[in-house]
């Protein structure tokens, strides 16, 4: 991997962590593209951008990272504990699946599911939570096992969580928001693990150069990306998101 491989992937990762479309799956098609071979160092590196683009979050959210947020972070990390347990119960398993068809199809299929969503089961004249503070435990659960569907690469984690929560009355913000904070444990947990592990071929000199440069440019990214999506969804609905995601997965199919 190269350093201009690494802004590549940190400005992908950047774009896509927090909206609907699957960081990793993207990562994976750009990989591939790229010629990047998806060895442990490079899977690693992956994981730790990941975690840059996380970090923006405590930077947008500052008053959220606070001992006054406890009830709201005990339901988050609730919520947590459906997709830590079973990725780490079966995490080699969950790794067989990284392939390009799989990435495809999840892409496709999670396309559908946030066209069915928006058309038949979210009616947005009806009184919804608008405040990731007001989530019962109940409803994090739920979030937390709708997010599950994420450990299949190219499901997207965000997209996972943010179809569950809106399944149970929060509004798109909300959703999104909640969403947000749902990934700090887990790529802090993803992160932490995989450092555990490659440490000794992470720290190797040439790997830990273009890990500073891709965290660097994912975190830039990922807190302007966060800004705009917010925004974004003031006024939009997440039909486009299901729409381009039917097409990058055909794309993908077509391609590969």
């Amino acid at each position: 991997m190269t350093i201009l491989d690494a802004i590549w992937l940190g400005i992908l990762e950047g774009v896509t962590e927090f909206i609907p479309v699957s960081s990793t799956g993207h990562l994976i098609v750009l990989s591939k593209f790229l010629g990047i071979e998806q060895n442990n160092v490079n899977k690693a590196f992956e994981i730790i951008i990941q975690f840059a683009a996380i970090m923006a979050l405590v930077f947008v959210y500052p008053s959220k990272f606070t001992f006054k947020h406890i009830n709201l972070w005990v339901k988050i990390a609730i919520a947590f504990i459906p997709i830590g347990a079973v990725g780490f119960l079966f995490a080699s398993q969950i790794k067989s699946l990284f392939s390009i068809t799989i990435v495809a199809w999840a892409f496709i299929i999670g396309g559908i599911i946030f066209l069915i969503v928006e058309k038949f089961f979210y009616d947005d004249k009806q009184p919804l939570i608008d405040d990731v503070e007001k989530v019962s435990l109940k409803q994090a659960i739920f979030i937390g096992i709708a997010q599950i569907l994420a450990l299949i690469p190219g499901a997207s984690r965000a997209g996972a969580s943010i179809i569950g929560a809106m399944l149970v009355g929060l509004n798109r913000k909300a959703s999104a928001e909640f969403s947000f904070l749902l990934a700090v444990p887990v790529m802090c947990a993803t992160t932490f693990y995989d450092i555990y592990k490659h440490h000794n071929e992470i720290l190797q000199d040439g790997n830990l150069l273009n890990l500073a440069v891709g965290f660097v440019v994912s975190f830039v990214v990922a807190y302007l990306v966060i800004k705009l999506f917010l925004k974004f969804l003031e006024k939009f609905t997440f039909v486009a998101f299901g729409i381009y995601r039917i097409f990058f997965g055909v794309l993908i199919l077509l391609i590969f």
